[in-house]
């Protein structure tokens, strides 16, 4: 398992979204920022405390040029139950192989249920990590305060 350092390049990642589609993160994300964040499932409440923070901050990270994605290994009726219950607007994926996201991105897996850790990624317009946030459990993840501010010091020291 390799973690992904800073300048690094996110790694090739299509999400199967709730609506029945699939894309790459690269292309949700465009030339824009990016926050890419593995949450543990829809039964994980520090998840979709992140998840709901995230929506609400969702017209602050726009106007400031960021675009947000999730992912996590639930099904797609609990990820639709999930979309719907926060009114979450971001693309979300599901169904992700955690093995193989874990190998592509070093994030930490549960065994037994297999699911990811909580995992965030900050990436620049070229899709290269500014910031990896690895949990091996329940806490320690990004917050959208945090997101905003380093897109911003990107900005001036750039």
């Amino acid at each position: 398992m390799t973690l992904l350092q800073p300048g690094a390049a996110f790694p090739d990642l299509t999400l199967n979204l709730a609506d029945g589609t699939s894309a790459a993160v690269a292309d949700l994300l465009g030339d824009d920022f990016g926050v890419v964040l593995f949450y543990r499932g829809s039964w994980c409440p520090y998840c979709n405390a992140q998840l709901r923070a995230f929506q609400r901050a969702l017209p602050r990270l726009t106007e400031a040029g960021i675009k947000v994605v999730a992912l996590s290994v639930d099904s797609r009726e609990d990820t639709e139950a999930l979309i719907a219950k926060h009114d979450l607007t971001f693309p979300i994926g599901y169904g992700a192989d955690a093995a193989k996201v874990s190998v592509a991105t070093g994030a930490f897996v549960n065994d037994d249920p297999a699911y990811l850790q909580s995992t965030g990624f900050v990436l620049d317009p070229r899709g290269s990590v500014l910031v990896s946030v690895y949990s091996s459990g329940a806490i320690g993840r990004l917050v959208p305060e945090d997101v905003v501010g380093l897109v911003r010091y990107v900005r001036e020291h750039s």
